[in-house]
């Protein structure tokens, strides 16, 4: 369940900053997930204690490049971000899991 909820973390220099120094760490998570069932995805892969959750939806950005062919257009797709504060003395290891 917690694999379907968890996309991946978010390793960044702001999300590093943010473990740092508040213990707050960054994930993708599926877009249809509350914050409960974030929480309790993650007390249940990282066997941590979760004190607060909060969400955002990233919205789609629009992308262009040159090519030979021309100007190609796209768009990065949205996705949910959740940023998690754990307990007082309790880290994670995002670095082994990749």
């Amino acid at each position: 369940m917690a694999k379907d909820i968890l996309i991946k973390p978010i390793i960044t220099e702001k999300s590093d900053g943010l473990s740092e120094n508040f213990g707050q760490y960054t994930f993708i998570v599926n877009r249809r997930a509350n914050k409960l069932e974030i929480r309790k995805a993650i007390e249940e892969q990282y066997q941590v204690t979760v004190e607060k959750v909060n969400t955002v939806i990233m919205p789609a950005k629009s992308k262009s490049r040159n090519t030979r062919a021309g100007l190609i257009k796209g768009r990065k797709s949205p996705y949910k971000k959740a940023i998690v504060k754990l307990a007082e003395g309790e880290d994670l290891n995002l670095y082994g899991e990749l």
